[in-house]
């Protein structure tokens, strides 16, 4: 795709010297701001882009960073660099280093879930569209087929829960949903082995989905508390066993 709008960037006054990434920053939030670059569009290439903003490359490559890790920006090899097209999806790893740097509980972090899920499922039961039900249908449907492979039936939980987020109707409120559930998944994904039985787990996704399509949105929620609840429970209960299980380790 090209981008017939990139000698329209050379109307932006050129960068001093010296300034901050952060500033770079500003200079492409300008271009987004003033509709020179839609979603979907590409960036001009890294040498025509800071010869037009009077940057460093060196300096152009650390603001685009950051706007990737943002998720404003995605680099594809060999493409080229583009605006986002579609939900906005934020690098979770500054969650990840604030809750190891603060000791942010795994209580707090399903608490934070749950304020955050329930209210999306609501949403959903209101908003959904044909094609979001479906796509929550066949993570339910995978995560039937993944009754005894409990990674793949985790990866498959979480993108049902993305799908509720995203059904919700508000890309605010689904980019924190995936922050903190990308967050859990990395902790999850260690002790789910230690799991016995996801029927239970499988039950009460069909209870969310089965409101949500039902367009009932106080049943959506007390689903998605329940839901919740219980994974909270079956997450502590995985880290007794993995913390027991170290311990007779060490012994």
């Amino acid at each position: 795709m090209t981008n017939s709008k990139s000698t329209r960037l050379k109307i932006i006054r050129p960068i001093r010297s010296g300034q901050t990434t952060e500033q770079v920053v500003a200079r492409v939030y300008e271009l987004i701001k003033s509709d020179d670059l839609k979603p979907g569009d590409r960036l001009p290439p890294e040498r025509e882009l800071s010869k037009q903003l009077g940057i460093s490359r060196p300096a152009l490559r650390a603001g685009l960073s950051s706007l990737i890790s943002m998720g404003v920006l995605n680099s594809r090899q060999g493409a080229g660099t583009f605006l986002v097209d579609g939900p906005p999806a934020l690098d979770s790893e500054p969650l990840r280093l604030l809750a190891q740097l603060h000791g942010f509980s795994f209580e707090h972090m399903f608490e934070t879930r749950s304020i955050l899920e329930v209210g999306a499922a609501g949403l959903a039961a209101e908003r959904a569209t044909g094609e979001q039900l479906a796509t929550m249908s066949e993570e339910i449907a995978e995560m039937f087929a993944a009754l005894k492979d409990p990674q793949q039936f985790l990866v498959h939980d979480v993108a049902f829960h993305r799908a509720v987020a995203a059904a919700s109707g508000n890309p605010t409120l689904a980019t924190l949903v995936e922050m903190v559930s990308a967050v859990l998944y990395e902790r999850r994904r260690e002790t789910i082995d230690r799991a016995h039985d996801f029927n239970e787990a499988l039950e009460l996704h069909r209870q969310v989905y089965r409101a949500i399509r039902a367009r009932k949105p106080d049943d959506a929620r007390a689903a998605m508390r329940e839901h919740i609840i219980r994974a909270q429970r079956a997450f502590a209960l995985e880290e007794e066993q993995s913390d027991s299980s170290r311990e007779q380790d060490r012994a």
